[in-house]
């Protein structure tokens, strides 16, 4: 078993509060299938949209200062035997009905 990143971008932020509370409920729903499988590690809160990006020169940045298709909304660690099992635990993500995507990382194990 491996671990992999889930990155949440994207998506139509213009909806309703009844929409988003609707979506929250899809959210968790998801989150609880995918703890009680055993796959979900970490994650799984939303990022704020505000943040810094730091860069080598001595300024500090606010930001980030992305297109909306590829800001990250959020993130999740989930276990998986494979990347292809990984990419088919993801494709249940709400986040496909609001038009965003899902974007499955391999972590690395670094050995020290």
């Amino acid at each position: 078993m491996s671990d992999f990143l889930y990155l949440y971008r994207g998506g139509d932020s213009n909806r309703t509060p009844e929409d988003m509370q609707k979506s929250m409920h899809k959210w968790m729903a998801w989150f609880e299938d995918l703890g009680a499988s055993g796959k979900l590690k970490a994650g799984g809160e939303p990022l704020d949209r505000t943040g810094k990006v730091v860069t080598k020169r001595t300024t500090v940045i606010d930001g980030p200062y992305a297109e909306v298709k590829d800001l990250v909304g959020g993130f999740s660690i989930v276990t998986a035997k494979d990347i292809d099992e990984a990419a088919s635990l993801a494709s249940g993500c709400p986040i496909f009905d609001i038009g965003g995507f899902v974007e499955v990382r391999p972590i690395l194990q670094m050995s020290m």
